[in-house]
């Protein structure tokens, strides 16, 4: 609480500078990728939470964000120290709010959850400015000159070629599409599931367990290449998973392994306080 006041007052005392265009994405790693990339003068704002697992419930107000960070908490082996997400993300929104009246804003996207959500987060966020904004596609138009079909994410693209999107041409946001993805925005902060994917071109909520049977049959198959059935690294588990689909949340995953453990459908071997400190097996 004393931090969040703190930054707020350095806000409030902060002056508004006008240091070119702003770009606004998801993920922290994408964000690196643009302030190396892009062309300065420039401001690169990076989200750093995941908007595609966890509550997002009225995310767009403090109590909202306050249900999202215990649920977060109670759920979610981040391995980060206590209330530095909370922190960083309350920095990240002043960030957005102070951004000057005559920037262009450029909003990156790809095409997974995370990013989806995001970029509907963000342009509900950024409704009572005037500013001109561009949408940023980035596994689109990277594709389109590559000739590529596994680019999903902004922070699979070197940052050389981010620089060569940047440079295409750019179609501005209309009044119109802006109010659609405020709508968009507001029906999906009235939902209460925990995990979103991105399928059909659509964002879809699905339930909590929705890959529990897959987690289980990835496991089962480790299994049957395993001399005896034994012990496989949750890590390890989770890197297989991870080879047959890129788009699934590492954390998330962990979290509904250790249910998986809760449930009696898997067996428990050390520590479970991050994906490295313990091991599972089938019943």
């Amino acid at each position: 609480m004393m931090v969040s006041e703190i930054n707020k007052q350095i806000q409030l005392h902060r002056p508004i500078v006008d240091s070119g265009p702003v770009h606004i994405v998801s993920m922290e790693s994408a964000a690196g990728s643009l302030r190396v990339g892009l062309p300065r003068p420039r401001m690169v704002i990076g989200f750093p939470d995941s908007l595609s697992i966890g509550p997002i419930s009225n995310l767009h107000t403090e109590a909202g964000r306050s249900h999202r960070n215990e649920w977060l908490y109670e759920n979610i082996n981040s391995e980060q120290e206590d209330n530095v997400l909370e922190n960083q993300i309350m920095n990240t929104l002043l960030e957005i709010e102070d951004i000057a009246p005559d920037a262009p804003i450029y909003v990156w996207y790809g095409n997974n959850a995370i990013e989806q959500v995001g970029l509907r987060f963000f342009l509900y966020q950024l409704r009572e400015k005037t500013n001109v904004i561009f949408l940023i596609n980035s596994p689109e138009l990277y594709e389109s000159s590559k000739d590529e079909e596994s680019t999903f994410y902004t922070s699979q693209i070197k940052s050389s070629d981010l620089r060569v999107i940047f440079e295409k041409d750019k179609k501005r946001l209309s009044n119109e599409e802006r109010t659609r993805y405020h709508i968009e925005w507001e029906l999906l902060s009235e939902t209460n599931e925990v995990l979103r994917i991105w399928e059909d071109n659509e964002i879809k909520s699905v339930s909590e367990d929705y890959y529990d049977s897959f987690i289980i049959e990835t496991l089962n198959n480790m299994h049957t290449q395993q001399e005896q059935k034994d012990f496989i690294k949750t890590a390890d588990l989770i890197g297989e998973i991870l080879t047959r689909n890129l788009q699934i949340d590492i954390f998330y995953l962990e979290y509904r392994i250790r249910h998986l453990v809760y449930k009696s459908v898997f067996e428990l071997k050390g520590i479970p306080k991050s994906m490295s400190h313990y091991s599972v097996k089938l019943r």
